[in-house]
């Protein structure tokens, strides 16, 4: 069992200390950045931190399109945009190797006598 435990719907709040307003740009082609532009809880910007950028593709697969996410170490939109395809590039290459290595996972692991591959022993 894990030591996190759920919130109550009514403990759940918002960090006054960590909003952002989120502005989405697209060319509807490749992708999307969305701007992460810090704000205080008034609605100002926040001056004192810097903007975020999240970079968003969608990779054709065999098994149909991929959504991929990634953040992009930028300061400003303009950087983001020319970063976008490395940022997606690091993104994928991530994937394929967590793909791999649970595929060596699965491949190493021991099936014990009544026990389904890939799944929960089975009692009777």
């Amino acid at each position: 069992m894990s030591d996190t435990r759920e919130k109550p719907v009514g403990e759940i709040s918002l960090d006054r200390e960590g909003l952002f307003l989120e502005q989405t740009f697209t060319d509807l082609k490749a992708g999307s950045i969305q701007m992460l532009t810090p704000v205080k809880d008034d609605g100002s910007k926040d001056d004192s931190r810097a903007p975020l950028f999240v970079g968003e593709a969608h990779l054709m697969s065999p098994s149909g399109p991929v959504p991929v996410r990634c953040e992009i170490p930028a300061k400003t939109l303009s950087e983001a945009i020319d970063k976008f395809p490395q940022a997606v590039n690091v993104a994928v290459d991530r994937m394929i190797e967590q793909a791999k290595e649970l595929q060596r996972q699965e491949a190493s692991r021991i099936v014990t006598p009544g026990e389904v591959a890939g799944g929960p022993k089975i009692i009777v």
